[in-house]
């Protein structure tokens, strides 16, 4: 087998959401990988921090402050980071956010919060990053879905229907950007150990969110939730020449938590 298939050696990689979980295990495992490192989010000592682990990798990085959901935020990151590296080969949508809320509850200010950052703020982003992708004649695209895109529960309710969405976006994206060899997939991860889960649970007890969290490990035929890792691997996968014919599709990672319907 050729392992040189999965070597990023001289790309550039955007992620978003890189001041932890995922998108910090992506970061490193991409710059693992060969890739020079861009990570964004909305809280910049983070950011450093991460940045920081990947130039002990021996890559360039960089740390910009973004929200990820404000268009004039979107669009000043990628002309920083193409005034900085002169190139985006790959973005990772991975910056993303949930309310723990019945849909009876939810209110506007909520839904918006969600919508802009998991579908809008996604889509320009991908956007802004094609034109240039399209200029440089070849690009990638990974966004972070979610397999609440394909099942759902009450308080999963906004975030359900945004990454659900999202799974539909890129379809889109991939079937109208091909021709101009930029692909575009997605990972829809299940449990994984992340802040972002916590939240789901931040309407219980401490104790309680153990116990539902322990109930939820005991539910995936694996038996335990995945590490950040484990979903930054699959990235390597769909950034790199290893995956050259494959656009348009999720996939998902979940420790077969899905197959129990």
């Amino acid at each position: 087998m050729d392992l040189s298939q999965f070597s990023l050696e001289g790309k550039v990689a955007l992620i978003t959401g890189g001041s932890r979980g995922i998108g910090e295990a992506t970061a490193i495992q991409m710059a693992k990988a060969g890739a020079d490192i861009v990570v964004s989010s909305r809280k910049l000592p983070e950011l450093e921090r991460v940045a920081g682990e990947v130039e002990k990798l021996g890559r360039k990085a960089m740390a910009i402050e973004t929200h990820a959901a404000r268009l004039d935020q979107i669009q000043n990151l990628v002309d920083t980071v193409v005034k900085e590296f002169g190139r985006i080969d790959i973005l990772v949508n991975n910056a993303g956010t949930t309310i723990g809320a019945m849909a009876m509850d939810i209110e506007e200010k909520a839904w918006d919060a969600v919508m802009n950052l998991n579908l809008k703020g996604v889509f320009f982003l991908s956007q802004a990053a094609a034109r240039v992708m399209k200029n440089n004649g070849s690009g990638n695209i990974i966004s972070v879905a979610s397999v609440n895109g394909y099942v759902t529960n009450p308080m999963t309710f906004v975030y359900s229907i945004s990454k659900a969405a999202l799974i539909m976006a890129t379809k889109s994206m991939a079937l109208e950007w091909a021709p101009h060899n930029i692909r575009v997939n997605a990972i829809a991860p299940g449990y994984i150990e992340t802040k972002l889960l916590n939240a789901t649970w931040a309407h219980l007890s401490e104790e309680e969110k153990e116990s539902v969290k322990a109930e939820s490990a005991s539910e995936i035929p694996l038996g335990r939730i995945g590490e950040p890792k484990e979903i930054a691997d699959v990235m390597i996968f769909l950034a790199s020449q290893a995956s050259s014919y494959i656009t348009g599709r999720t996939y998902i990672v979940d420790g077969g938590l899905l197959l129990k319907g």
